[in-house]
């Protein structure tokens, strides 16, 4: 999985480990460097002026001792608040290219944000239970229901901050008895684990795109399909160590022997195949994740989303509509506090952001695309701040703080809205058409010389690929990268709008709703909403150099006239249509309709623009292949895979389309 953990600036090189990406690293570096330079006198001030570091193994009621380190103010003539992150990447400090432990190491920065570290916080930085320098044993998302049998050493999350809490409250001074927690990812799993019936002075909590279910679309399955390129990546990296241990130091990166991930996995093929690149210790949490491959209760003991109960401190969840790794997480948790625990504040707020984009970046574009603001500036002093301020201190803010604050990309403005979904956000359907017609009418009756459907040939050995350029990770822009090179393919079926004629706001989960068959027992149904730009658009990134004799040929220019922004896609694994615990095969030319949670989405399709769905049945290798036919694909072998002819139906009494939640204009 890939719980891609980039909490602070100068957490987020060694953190970044944790990412699968060859360029996470690199684009970090660059963000951390960028937001230094926004903040120059802040960067060069050494913390060791105003803060001392000590180093801690915090006794649990079982007698596993957590390692934890804390930064205490030098001046202790006021009191303070603890703000507190737990995380299974380290709590050393990341420097000279390792990971160091010690007191004579001092991060760069040490709260979410340059922010704190001026105001006046103690900050507390945790191993979980298990990783690194703390005793215990490690559990992938640690069960939290009291039936879930344990071995020797495992824990629960909330009871081990509730005992780390008790300990900080006695052990350092000049603390003012109040404490907030906040992390991103995996962390962010963390933040919401340790807040089940928490401790009473924790009075502020952040989930930061938490790992909330690692199948139901989170890190691990979308729709019952398996994330293969991206937790291939993770688990090639995240290893279980002999604890405590400082090591590993760093972390080396997969070889993949290619530039090309799409030829990578296609080579090995199968499941079995592609395991077998890796060693021992690099299948050991990978491959129970693949052979898990329908919900049961290897999947349900770890969703903390049931036991979100018993919260007694404000929550603040955040989360990117462009986070590859935990898209659904935010979503899942905000929705479960909600439910769980009437009468506390539960916030939600959600931007134009790549997984923990928000920490580091400024967020004003991602790949090609503009959001014409500093909305990660916007998010980290004018929201994460002030939250903190106000729950720890008292600080009243200058504005209060919504109950749901949302970019509405498109339009590139923030909204704030009482709930998600919005109250007065109306569902409406897109109904797909002949001749790849999309509107908003139902298909009318069929002519005797157009058929009732489209159809396409899917290939397994030919597999539609998610991005049109050559990569071995899972590169961040692909959330909105150009679909002109899918659209133009064989087997993806494509249905746009006519020219919009005013905006079109679309604002909550999209639901596709299709009528379809196969010749396989099999088939994998991907959908994708996409942005179609203007046939004329203002150029927004550089283009190639202008010709001069002597030079040579330039790189040509590419315009954003035409661009097909990806908005939300998804798969469905059709053979977990009826449910994700049982799978059923398709009884092949029988027509059966499908539906499933595409994502949520607050976007706007400006005037001039179109609205295009894209169909299709791979996404490689983002997504695994499904061989078409009813195997358990963890086990399917070369022979198992096989082409297969896919019709989706729109016909009066089939018809196809993606249910939406439209917005009412002004």
């Amino acid at each position: 999985m890939i719980r891609r953990p980039l909490p602070v600036l100068t957490l987020m090189l060694s953190l970044a480990f944790g990412a699968p990406f060859a360029s996470a690293a690199a684009a970090v570096a660059a963000a951390a460097t960028d937001s230094a330079a926004d903040n120059a006198p802040a960067a060069r001030r050494d913390l060791r002026e105003t803060y001392t570091k000590y180093e801690y193994r915090i006794p649990m009621r079982d007698g596993t001792r957590l390692f934890t380190v804390v930064y205490v103010p030098k001046d202790s003539s006021k009191t303070y608040p603890f703000l507190i992150n737990r995380t299974p990447y380290s709590v050393g400090v990341f420097a000279d290219g390792e990971r160091h432990y010690g007191v004579d190491w001092f991060p760069k920065q040490l709260g979410p944000s340059r922010e704190f570290d001026d105001a006046g916080y103690i900050f507390v930085k945790q191993d979980v239970r298990g990783r690194y320098m703390s005793e215990g044993k490690w559990v992938e998302m640690t069960p939290h229901g009291k039936d879930v049998k344990r071995v020797p050493g495992e824990g629960t999350e909330s009871q081990d901050m509730y005992d780390t809490m008790e300990w900080l409250l006695k052990h350092i001074p000049n603390n003012n008895g109040k404490a907030g927690i906040y992390g991103i990812s995996y962390p962010g799993f963390y933040t919401a684990a340790s807040i089940i019936d928490s401790h009473p002075a924790i009075k502020a909590a952040s989930p930061q795109a938490p790992v909330t279910d690692l199948y139901m679309g989170d890190d691990s399955y979308h729709g019952g399909a398996f994330m293969l390129a991206a937790n291939f990546g993770f688990y090639s990296s995240f290893t279980e160590q002999q604890n405590p241990t400082p090591l590993p130091k760093t972390h080396s990166e997969f070889d993949y022997g290619t530039a090309d991930g799409y030829d990578f996995f296609l080579q090995h093929l199968t499941m079995q195949n592609i395991l077998g690149t890796l060693t021992d210790n690099q299948r050991a949490l990978l491959a129970p994740t693949i052979d898990h491959d329908t919900y049961d209760d290897f999947w349900k003991i770890r969703s903390i989303a049931p036991h979100l109960k018993n919260v007694k401190a404000a929550v603040l969840t955040v989360g990117g509509w462009f986070d590859a790794e935990d898209p659904q997480g935010p979503f899942t948790t905000y929705h479960a506090i909600k439910k769980n625990n009437p009468g506390i504040f539960n916030g939600l707020v959600i931007g134009p952001w790549v997984h923990g984009g928000w920490a580091g970046y400024d967020g004003k574009h991602l790949g090609r695309v503009s959001f014409d603001r500093k909305t990660g500036e916007d998010f980290r002093a004018n929201i994460q701040f002030p939250f903190f301020e106000q729950q720890l201190k008292g600080v009243k803010p200058a504005k209060s703080i919504a109950e749901v604050t949302a970019f509405e990309t498109g339009s590139n403005v923030w909204r704030q809205y009482s709930a998600w979904p919005p109250v007065p956000a109306k569902p409406r359907t897109l109904y797909f058409g002949a001749n790849g017609k999309l509107s908003w009418q139902q298909p009318a009756a069929v002519t005797p010389t157009s058929a009732p459907y489209d159809e396409y040939v899917a290939d397994p050995k030919k597999p539609v690929p998610f991005v049109g350029y050559a990569v071995t990770d899972v590169p961040q822009e692909y959330m909105v990268s150009d679909q002109r090179f899918a659209a133009s393919r064989s087997d993806v079926l494509v249905y746009q709008s006519d020219v919009l004629e005013e905006d079109v706001t679309i604002a909550g989960p999209v639901t596709p709703k299709l009528f379809v068959s196969t010749t396989g027992t099999d088939a994998d149904w991907v959908v994708k909403l996409i942005d179609v730009y203007p046939a004329e658009y203002p150029a927004t990134t550089a283009g190639g150099e202008a010709q001069e004799r002597g030079h040579d040929v330039a790189a040509p220019s590419s315009p954003m006239a035409g661009y097909q922004m990806l908005v939300r896609g998804n798969p469905l694994r059709g053979k977990f249509r009826n449910g994700f615990e049982k799978p059923e095969p398709f009884v092949p030319g029988k027509v059966e309709s499908i539906s499933y949670h595409l994502g949520d989405v607050d976007h706007t399709f400006r005037r001039g623009h179109r609205i295009m769905v894209q169909v299709q049945s791979s996404w490689f290798p983002l997504v695994d292949l499904n061989p078409q036919t009813f195997v358990s694909i963890p086990k399917a072998k070369p022979e198992d895979f096989k082409k297969a002819t896919q019709r989706v139906y729109h016909a009066p009494e089939t018809p196809s389309g993606l249910q939406v939640l439209v917005m009412p204009q002004p």
